[in-house]
């Protein structure tokens, strides 16, 4: 019998990353002393042996957002439309962290989350390196692992209608979702290749959740199943896409320089050529909001 979804999730996250990660969120961690409970490395960076010039992407887990920030509008704001995301650097390389409790991190992980971004990231590969001790090592393991369930159930009607089959199959129709169901500016081959950079990865992961029982990849949604998850799905890309303009209304003053980060996200992903003026640095939130339209007409972010 396969590894539980469970101990692959455990296993994944236990492999090495580049020192410099490790080094990096560690030093993330000390800076909330009495909060910080995981640091976890994803994204692309992940399969780079090349860091610099690169934007290293991290979660903060902390056990609670007053722990971490005290009672100001940093927790609040935390706490309201999660998760907060900070510039950080070290070593001479670049990063962003994104923070959530313990609790928001579970719930944002299964498909009772009223977003896709922390579920549809996580069904991907990422490592776990700080923590503060077993337990929030475990609590990490099990939020996870509902991750990748939570993608693959909500794909399998969709995946029926489009008559598509097999586990492959049903990781790019739920990728394809999840990036619809955000202001993205990564191209319409993307989930395909995401897939593509570890198949084998990809089809354990899937065998383990259906050896536990967790998604049942053969079976026949009903019509009434189906219309029901359309309408989820048309929920969750209104809210994703609202989500992300307050994400980036709330960034404007946790993030320095965000709106640098934002062009240079959307030059590298849809190969467009924008440049940032002065005054849209002195005004980032405005900025970005006028930046919005021509970026949408053009197809660059969807």
């Amino acid at each position: 019998m396969s590894a539980s979804l469970s101990a692959l999730v455990a296993r994944e996250l236990a492999q090495a990353a580049d020192g410099r990660a490790a080094e990096m969120a560690a030093v993330i961690a000390a800076q909330y002393p009495s909060a910080a409970r995981a640091v976890l490395f994803y994204g692309s960076c992940l399969r780079q042996s090349q860091l610099d010039g690169l934007m290293l992407d991290f979660y903060l887990i902390v056990s609670d957002y007053e722990a971490a920030y005290g009672k100001g509008w940093l927790a609040r704001a935390n706490r309201a439309v999660p998760p907060n995301v900070f510039p950080f650097g070290h070593d001479g390389l670049a990063a962003k962290y994104a923070v959530l409790s313990e609790a928001d991190f579970y719930r944002l992980c299964g498909p009772e989350a009223d977003t896709v971004s922390v579920w549809a990231r996580f069904a991907q590969p990422a490592r776990l390196l700080w923590a503060a001790d077993g337990d929030a090592r475990k609590h990490v393991v099990a939020a996870i692992a509902r991750a990748t369930p939570a993608l693959l159930q909500l794909a399998g009607p969709v995946a029926q209608e489009q008559g598509r089959t097999g586990l492959e199959a049903l990781w790019e129709t739920g990728f394809a979702l999840t990036y619809s169901a955000e202001l993205r500016a990564e191209r319409s081959e993307r989930p395909a290749s995401v897939i593509a950079s570890d198949p084998e990865r990809y089809k354990l992961f899937a065998m383990a959740a259906v050896e536990d029982g967790l998604i049942a990849p053969g079976r026949r949604y009903s019509a009434v199943e189906i219309a029901a998850n359309a309408r989820r799905w048309t929920q969750l890309r209104r809210r994703g896409k609202l989500m992300t303009l307050v994400r980036l209304a709330k960034a404007s003053y946790t993030f320095a320089g965000g709106i640098d980060y934002l062009a240079w996200k959307i030059n590298r992903h849809a190969g467009t050529a924008i440049e940032i003026k002065p005054w849209q640095r002195r005004w980032p939130l405005l900025g970005a909001v006028t930046l919005l339209p021509r970026l949408l007409k053009s197809g660059a972010v969807r």
